[in-house]
């Protein structure tokens, strides 16, 4: 009886041994899907997936795919606190805009150059809109490197047609020299003009030696584009 029981005891302790490996392999399999596999989500405000994002290599690398624009911003759809550059320190939440500043509804008709556009108004004006805080390679009265691209780029972001909205800067004027219309040009929460810099196709353009209110943000971008050779400043 006792030869009888001992292939048994073998064949259950084989069992257990089996059991338990499969018991790790899934728990494993878990804790690895939990540490790798993050979106936006997953965190309950910009900072905190800005630093997840950092932590993990970013902007020099984004397994996480978290940095949808390239920019070096994380989920910037999430509520603040923000934090947008590379620091520890969270940005606060943006207060009230400042009394003065104007927000227009429009349509886009055609991208003149990289930092210009037609847009026309719900009346059925058409103007001609100067991005604040940006400026790129020219392309008429001869072509600079990197005009192309950038002008490219912007037909990209907003093609014929586009809903975007208009915001003006009360530290910047109305309109430029040319009778053009100063405003950041948002496409949903997209602020494009900082958008072209991120993407190399822009430089930061402070007139006059007054910062426009979103020239941190910008510069940051601006910074991230060098260090990874974007655009003009990879090509030339």
């Amino acid at each position: 009886m006792r030869s009888l029981l001992r292939p048994l005891g073998v064949a259950l302790a084989a069992a257990t041994v089996v059991t338990a490996l499969l018991s790790s392999a899934h728990q494993a399999s878990a804790g690895t899907a939990t540490s790798y596999d993050r979106d936006c989500g997953d965190f309950g405000s910009q900072a905190a997936a800005q630093r997840f994002y950092l932590a993990a290599g970013g902007p020099a690398a984004d397994p996480h795919g978290l940095d949808a624009e390239g920019d070096g911003v994380a989920c910037e759809s999430l509520p603040c606190p923000c934090l947008y550059g590379t620091g520890s320190k969270p940005k606060p939440p943006p207060a009230t805009p400042p009394k003065g500043t104007q927000r227009d509804g429009v349509r886009i008709v055609r991208v003149v150059d990289g930092d210009t556009v037609e847009v026309r108004f719900p009346t059925g004006r058409t103007s001609s809109v100067r991005l604040i805080g940006i400026d790129t390679p020219e392309v008429y009265g001869g072509v600079e490197c990197g005009g192309p691209e950038a002008s490219q780029s912007a037909r990209q972001l907003l093609p014929a047609g586009t809903r975007v909205r208009l915001v003006s800067d009360p530290t910047q004027d109305e309109v430029d020299r040319y009778g053009r219309l100063l405003r950041y040009v948002m496409k949903g929460a997209r602020d494009i003009g900082r958008v072209q810099v991120a993407r190399g196709h822009a430089t930061v353009y402070v007139y006059g030696g007054v910062p426009f209110q979103r020239t941190s943000g910008y510069q940051d971008a601006e910074r991230t584009a060098q260090d990874l050779n974007r655009g003009l400043w990879g090509r030339c």
